[in-house]
């Protein structure tokens, strides 16, 4: 299914909407941006992540007994599903009135805005806003996280650690785990990636703090962040 406007699927990180309390200043930047870019003749499909209300959950689940991966899966789900309903209540005038669990159902052109959050056991919210994509005939992505630039590894543990501007997705995936792990931090989610190469999307991991680099994306110049295609 193709969609009739030019659709921008977001991936936006948890640890945006709530990297402590609720980032009500990122919520306001983000409305206002998505209201103007639909002004110029666009729709969004934006995936909601959990951020710490997931891991204080996961966390708090583990102090206190021995949980099966499916369980914790499943907190972090509903983390991302009571986000999903803030940005949809944000959005509530020109986003779809339910929110997505499932992607692989069928969207429309009636609304500007469509919010999703996560699926099942499983799968993160990387992985369905690449199944999305996949599905909308969305070759872009872009995934707003709290970091510039994806780096070669952890810069908070080494100093040698360098940024990386553009990569393709088999030396990406080099630097990923190989497989996925409720509460991951990771800056893709291993097995959405390998779904991204094998569908020719690419990905442009930006600072959810600085939309006009996302904007600068969007527009095709250069723009400060990570390119994975």
């Amino acid at each position: 299914m193709k969609m009739q406007k030019e659709t921008i699927v977001v991936s936006v990180g948890g640890s945006l909407i709530v990297p402590d309390a609720i980032n009500t200043t990122f919520l306001k930047k983000l409305n206002t941006f998505v209201r103007d870019q639909i002004e110029n003749g666009k729709q969004f499909v934006i995936i909601a992540g959990g951020g710490k209300v997931c891991r204080r959950y996961q966390d708090a689940a583990r102090k206190v007994t021995s949980l099966q991966n499916e369980d914790l899966d499943w907190l972090g789900i509903h983390a991302t599903r009571i986000n999903g309903h803030l940005l949809r209540t944000i959005f509530h005038d020109i986003a779809h009135p339910a929110l997505i669990k499932n992607p692989n159902k069928k969207l429309s052109d009636e609304h500007s805005v469509h919010i999703a959050a996560g699926w099942k056991p499983g799968w993160s919210t990387d992985y369905v806003a690449v199944r999305i994509a996949k599905k909308i005939g969305a070759t872009k992505l872009v995934n707003l996280s709290n970091i510039d630039y994806v780096f070669d590894k952890d810069p908070n543990k080494h100093k040698d650690a360098k940024k990386i501007k553009e990569t393709d997705w088999t030396s990406f995936r080099e630097l990923l785990p190989t497989e996925w792990d409720p509460g991951l931090s990771s800056p893709f989610d291993p097995i959405a990636a390998k779904d991204a190469q094998k569908n020719d999307i690419e990905v442009a991991v930006i600072n959810g703090a600085k939309l006009k680099q996302m904007e600068k994306y969007l527009s095709g110049e250069k723009f400060a962040g990570t390119l994975i295609k």
